[in-house]
């Protein structure tokens, strides 16, 4: 697992929890942006695939058969035994042998949008722009390459505001001419990049559909 991926890790672990502990216990039951799942489902399915990838020699098929499994187990369980399995997951993760660290570096993205995911249904503002959002937007452009995105420039108009190094970035292949571009904001951009209501979000986009953006499934 690269350092990025470990920094990403750790800045989701370190804010998420303060938020949980203070949160109240009808809270855990709101609704997220995540069909069917609750703040309570989401944490559940991170902290089970958490522990999955970081200790298991066998692949995980990330299926939502296999994810609604490991939900569905956890549903009777206190939401104490839920958040002590998501701090075990953070902390085998963390410190997981160098053959499982590729498996834990696949997830680190998913868990920080999911993340994304209950701070939302918390109300927290800017819930998909949460500490560890350069390490995010790293991750975020080598899985664009990785997935065969069409070459979109992307401006992101809060980049000062965020402190971040540049306004720019590419997603897809840099290396060819891009196809489209986008002019959005950043948590606007990983709503559109990971199907998280992203008719919310205000936008310029030219020559590529949103559709065509999607990430995550």
């Amino acid at each position: 697992m690269s350092e990025v991926h470990t920094r990403l890790l750790r800045a989701e672990r370190d804010e998420l929890f303060p938020l949980l502990e203070g949160t109240s216990i009808p809270d855990f039951s709101r609704t997220t942006v995540c069909e069917g799942w609750s703040v309570r489902d989401v944490l559940a399915h991170c902290a089970a695939i958490l522990i999955q990838v970081a200790t298991r020699a066998d692949p995980y098929g990330f299926t939502p058969e296999e994810n609604q499994v490991a939900v569905e187990e956890r549903r009777a369980w206190p939401i104490a035994d839920v958040l002590a399995e998501l701090a075990l997951g953070y902390s085998l993760a963390e410190r997981s042998p160098a053959e499982r660290s590729p498996a834990v570096a696949t997830v680190a993205l998913g868990e920080w949008i999911h993340g994304g995911d209950v701070r939302d249904a918390l109300g927290v503002p800017d819930a998909y722009a949460s500490a560890g959002l350069p390490e995010a937007l790293t991750l975020l452009v080598e899985r664009s390459v990785a997935r065969s995105t069409p070459p979109v420039d992307v401006t992101l108009v809060d980049a000062t505001e965020r402190g971040l190094d540049s306004a720019q970035i590419c997603l897809g292949d840099p290396s060819v001419e891009p196809v489209g571009w986008l002019r959005t904001d950043t948590p606007g951009l990983f709503r559109i990049v990971a199907d998280r209501r992203s008719n919310l979000v205000e936008r310029d986009i030219v020559g590529i559909s949103l559709d065509t953006l999607r990430l995550f499934h």
